[in-house]
């Protein structure tokens, strides 16, 4: 189990901080992606109309345009669009420069008013609203999310967020109860994954995925309040 600044502090005030993230996240139990018929989110290739519009607004196909227009369609599962996908993409562009063109992009969409922002998520980006426009995005779908995970999901979360990797013994150790259950749902439900080392037998350890990044909001885990956010004052 990885030691941190958290050690020293409860589970149920760790519990509590996710817990009071959640209202800006996503629903962890709607349907898994994959199952709509739109599961294909492939680069634009054509420009239908473009070679011959010459009028002022006429979009021109360029990386940083075809990388907003990834972004746009983004990917079936709602992760992050990594730099290593859009150059893979997009031919004569490196990875390397995908940063420089999310920055120009976020220039341009500040400059100009926009709504929208690309947001870091995990290792890579996606399309959000900026924080003015949450609310209107709540009153869209409506503020139900907080009560979609539960006390035991949300202490499993906690104990996974703050101690990757960590294995079932640990977690069940840290909650003073059995957990394999609830690991094996939130790995279902893709907020958690397994990796396994190298060790006779191999373990399996958790750690958490860019869809827990998602659903809490955060761009990393060092994104988590840290300890002195959760002390009492």
């Amino acid at each position: 189990m990885a030691a941190d600044s958290q050690s020293g502090l409860a589970l149920d005030q760790l519990s509590a901080a996710l817990s009071g993230m959640l209202s800006d996240g996503d629903d962890p139990y709607a349907p898994l992606p994959g199952d709509a018929a739109d599961a294909e989110g492939a680069a634009p290739e054509e420009a239908d109309g473009a070679s011959g519009d010459t009028g002022e607004d006429a979009c021109e196909i360029s990386p940083r345009s075809i990388l907003e227009a990834m972004l746009f369609v983004g990917l079936p599962n709602r992760e992050g669009l990594a730099a290593q996908q859009v150059a893979a993409l997009m031919r004569g562009v490196r990875p390397a420069e995908v940063d420089a063109l999310v920055r120009e992009l976020n220039e341009t969409y500040e400059r100009r008013g926009c709504p929208y922002v690309i947001v870091s998520q995990g290792e890579g980006y996606r399309m959000g609203l900026r924080p003015e426009f949450h609310r209107l995005r709540d009153k869209f779908f409506g503020r139900t999310r907080q009560a979609r995970l539960s006390q035991a999901a949300i202490e499993v979360l906690a104990a996974v967020a703050y101690h990757e990797p960590v294995t079932s013994d640990e977690v069940a150790q840290l909650r003073g109860t059995a957990s394999g259950a609830v690991l094996s749902q939130l790995v279902r439900r893709q907020l958690l994954r397994i990796e396994r080392d190298e060790s006779k037998p191999r373990r399996a350890r958790y750690y958490t995925t860019d869809r827990f990044l998602q659903l809490f909001g955060l761009s990393s885990l060092a994104d988590l309040p840290r300890g002195h956010e959760l002390e009492p004052g």
